[in-house]
């Protein structure tokens, strides 16, 4: 199932056991069975239901969705037929509209001339009724709520006419007694008139707003009023739109259900919805009248991003199914589109710019299964099958997702829109991330137009911090693919632009101000505002560079970016809860320290000059979890790769146990005090005939995706991944592509690295010549560090050779008399010791030796040794 529908409310489940239980009375069950149907859904999510009792009168009641108990309302002792029903938050009133039928289906007068009789009853404890309105054509009610509960002494009705009107009618109340709520002035009750002359309207009952549609000279003009806690009502906004509802029959959406309007004939309406969220999202959902079913359009106005998308779809041929008509639905940042057995399509709306980040599904991909009767989508996710009576909450579900990259997804814009609809869902705290990485990792490579790898670190990170940040969507990027211009097969769109500059906003409080930031961002904002790590690559390269040559930048600059890397780090343990297989960030890479902490001072930036309402501690607090997110995101992947091959027999070889004692030198790096870990067992004892087995290809190839991927986009990586990803290529490649690799700078060689290669590594042939194709690669300083593990006479000259070189850079020859006899050589050789004499010489100054401080063992001795051992080499004596 492609989309998941969890029970919210079931009338007959939540309401006939409480119904048995008071009346004892099976006759009076079966009554309230075939009558029992939902009347109309709260802000408070109370649910109110009607039903017919044994006598045929009009029960009234409502189900607490916080305490889950059932309470009678009230009883009208005639048979009428209810076709609209709400309660005031204190349910002390009660507004009700009929309209009465014989058993004939001829309609019987319950006034003279009038055709629907709407009463306003006070039930609580008085049951006074006052007839609101006697009229010859259909009134729906609703009461406003104020957006905290408090016993008022005034409610607000709206009344909506089938004559096109809106009126709200002011009730004040009294208590006497105590508990009595009776209406004061009864006789005559206030009112103003909402709304006139339109031919559709919405209620927004979770934010007490009223959308409703006018045609002025042939336009449809949506418009928007807003009710306040404080009794007042503002118009927000005036939008024309490109749609015709010429052919609309008048129609009313989530004022309760009209359960007598004919379905069959509604279907063939044009069909029109808005749907809104807190991100300040606002889309228009529209689907003309189908003149054929061989192909289905329907529209989406993104009016928070300013254009309308316009798709059209080949659901075949005509059916049973496909004359229920098309349904949308409201699953918060995803809006579905859907047809009975023919297609669905999830609409990214804080996304929508590009197609591929919307998932289109049909015949056998499609998978999913609503009630075939109609379908009203509610606030908050929920939905409403009319003809059951049951509320579902409907939400996208994840497991079908994954089912659906790992089986089904052929195309690449499939496998991009089921990954971002999965990760978008995955705020979800159930949702399990470590799915898509794990699909991310056995599919690295299956992708042509985009990078996996990529776009897991960016979106999973981008949704990691999302809810924390207000217009965060405007600052990171959540994608990393900026244009999409391949065709999504089944379904042709159409995109254009809104007149924007033609919608005002008029008030700038709560959904209103998000939805006016927008909208600001869309009609004057041209240049994109996502950051990227443009100068953070600059600056790495140059502070990069500078420590290979030997330059200094301001010490104090420099601590400040490794501090911030810290931050990282200790905001990465503090999330980590299980030890990991692989410890990284135990190493001191300065190299990407320095990358984690410039990004960290760079993105601070930029979100502290765009986002000057927030405090500096937050957007701290935000950049610390995105990067911590993205570090992560790769240590993860390892570790899934790592415990794919958990079960084969290579394991010891390749997969450790946690503990850090028992995990080999080269996965260990150094300790937390940076003391090189002593080990008894090695990775790197290479066989004399062949290398590394299918499974560490296989960690290699990854790291080695990862490492391109993080490349592109200058993207830190955590400290110590390039020495296990050298291990690795070390332990996979052959000489010849181990040396291109490290030549066009795949492999990086660090100190930890290449450390362990010369103490672990025995002196073999095959190992002497790859231990000096890789001293040979290295910066000097570096390479005169780590040839003093190496005990070996190549060893030994490389260092004799950077000694000499340190020693001789500022020689300048000079005549004198020789100050060590030739005793003090125990071999003849003129050459070599008249080049000791030298060396001998300039060691004795002090100056001199200030130089060479660290390096033990080394003098104009172990030359002159190295220099024999070397020529006797060379000569083969």
């Amino acid at each position: 199932m492609a989309l998941r529908l969890l029970t919210h409310f079931d009338v007959r489940a939540d309401v006939l056991p409480s119904l048995a239980a008071e009346a004892g009375d099976t006759g009076v069950l079966e009554t309230a069975y075939e009558s029992l149907r939902v009347l109309n859904i709260e802000r408070n999510g109370n649910i109110i239901y009607t039903y017919k009792d044994n006598k045929g009168n009009a029960v009234f009641g409502i189900y607490d969705c916080q305490t889950r108990q059932n309470e009678h309302l009230y009883t009208f002792e005639k048979d009428m037929q209810a076709v609209s029903c709400s309660v005031n938050s204190e349910r002390t009133l009660l507004a009700a509209s009929f309209v009465q039928y014989t058993k004939e289906g001829v309609r019987s007068e319950l006034h003279p001339g009038s055709k629907c009789l709407t009463l306003l009853v006070e039930i609580h404890p008085v049951d006074s009724v006052k007839v609101l309105k006697a009229v010859d054509s259909c009134i729906w009610v609703q009461f406003l709520y104020p957006h905290a509960e408090s016993h008022r002494l005034q409610s607000h009705l709206l009344l909506i006419s089938e004559e096109k009107y809106i009126e709200r009618f002011h009730i004040q109340i009294t208590r006497e007694d105590g508990n009595r709520v009776v209406i004061r002035n009864s006789s005559h009750l206030p009112r103003d008139r909402i709304a006139e002359d339109f031919v559709w309207a919405q209620w927004d009952m979770s934010e007490q707003r009223l959308y409703y549609v006018e045609l002025e000279q042939s336009k449809s003009v949506l418009k928007c009023i807003q009710f306040w806690a404080d009794e007042s009502f503002t118009l927000m906004f005036e939008m024309p739109l490109d749609i015709s509802l010429s052919g609309l029959r008048f129609k009313f959406v989530n004022f309760g259900y009209d359960y007598r309007q004919d379905q069959e004939k509604l279907c063939n309406q044009p069909s029109l919805c808005v749907f809104t969220n807190h991100t300040g999202s606002l889309c228009v959902c529209y689907s003309p009248k189908f003149d054929s079913w061989e192909e289905v359009t329907y529209s989406v106005f993104y009016l928070h991003k300013g254009y309308r998308k316009t798709f059209t779809a080949a659901p075949g041929s005509a059916g049973s199914h496909v004359a229920k008509g098309i349904t949308f639905l409201n699953l918060g940042c995803l809006v579905a589109v859907y047809i009975p057995g023919h297609f669905l399509h999830l609409l990214n709306i804080q996304h929508p710019d590009l197609t591929c980040h919307s998932l289109f599904l049909t015949g056998s991909k499609m998978a999913a299964v609503l009630p075939p009767s109609p379908l009203q989508s509610l606030p908050g996710s929920l939905v409403l099958d009319c003809s059951s009576g049951k509320v579902y909450r409907a939400t996208v579900d994840q497991s079908y997702l994954m089912w659906f990259l790992w089986n089904a997804a052929r195309l690449d814009c499939d496998k991009m829109a089921a990954l971002h609809c999965a990760l978008l869902c995955g705020q979800d705290p159930g949702f399990q991330e470590d799915q898509v990485i794990q699909w991310i990792c056995e599919h690295a490579s299956a992708c042509h137009s985009f990078d996996l790898i990529q776009e897991l670190l960016i979106a999973s990170s981008y949704w990691s911090v999302y809810p924390e940040l207000a217009d965060v969507d405007k600052l990171l990027a959540h994608s990393s693919v900026l244009a999409w211009n391949e065709e999504i097969p089944g379904v042709m769109l159409v995109t254009e632009e809104l007149p924007l500059l033609l919608m005002k906003v008029y008030n700038l409080t709560g959904y209103w101000a998000k939805l006016n930031s927008n909208l600001e961002y869309v009609k004057y904002t041209k240049p994109h505002l996502h950051y990227h790590n443009s100068v953070v690559r600059r600056e790495w390269h140059s502070l990069v560079s500078e420590e290979k040559t030997g330059k200094r930048r301001s010490t104090m600059y420099v601590r400040n970016i490794l501090d911030n890397a810290v931050k990282v780090i200790l905001n990465m343990e503090t999330r980590t809860l299980e030890p990991r297989l692989i410890p990284l960030l135990q190493e001191e890479d300065r190299h990407q320290r320095l990358l984690v902490g410039l990004m960290v001072s760079e993105l601070r930036n930029h979100l502290v000059r765009h986002l000057q309402c927030v405090e500096k501690k937050k957007i701290e607090q935000t950049v610390l979890d995105y990067i911590s997110k993205l570090l992560n995101l790769t240590w993860c992947m390892l570790e899934t790769i790592w415990r794919k091959h958990s079960a084969h027999p290579w394991v010891p070889r390749l997969v450790y146990n946690i503990s850090w004692e028992s995990l080999p030198v080269v996965l260990r790096g150094t300790t937390r005090d940076n003391r090189v870990c002593g080990s008894h067992t090695t990775l790197l004892s290479l066989p004399s005939n062949k290398h590394g087995s299918a499974a560490e290809f296989e960690v290699f190839h990854l790291m080695t995706r990862i490492l391109d991927a993080t490349n592109s986009l200058c993207f830190p990586l955590p400290p110590g991944f390039h020495s296990l990803h050298t291990t690795l290529g070390v332990h996979c490649l052959p000489l010849y592509n181990l040396l291109h690799y490290i030549d066009n700078g795949v492999l990086l060689l660090t100190e930890t690295a290449v450390t362990r290669l010369m103490k672990d590594l025995d002196n073999s042939e095959k190992n002497e010549k790859l231990k000096f194709s890789i001293v040979a690669r290295l910066p000097p300083l570096l390479g005169q560090k780590v040839c003093r593990f190496w005990d070996h006479p190549m060893s030994s000259n490389i260092i004799s050779r950077n000694h000499v070189a340190q020693l001789l850079k500022d020689y300048k020859k000079e005549p004198r008399n020789s100050m060590i006899g030739k005793s003090s050589f125990p071999t003849e050789f003129l050459p070599l010791n008249c080049f000791i004499e030298i060396l001998t010489g300039l060691e004795s100054s002090h100056q001199a030796l200030c130089g060479f401080e660290g390096q033990d063992n080394v003098d104009s001795e172990f030359v002159e040794e190295a220099a024999l051992k070397h020529t006797t080499v060379l000569l083969g004596l």
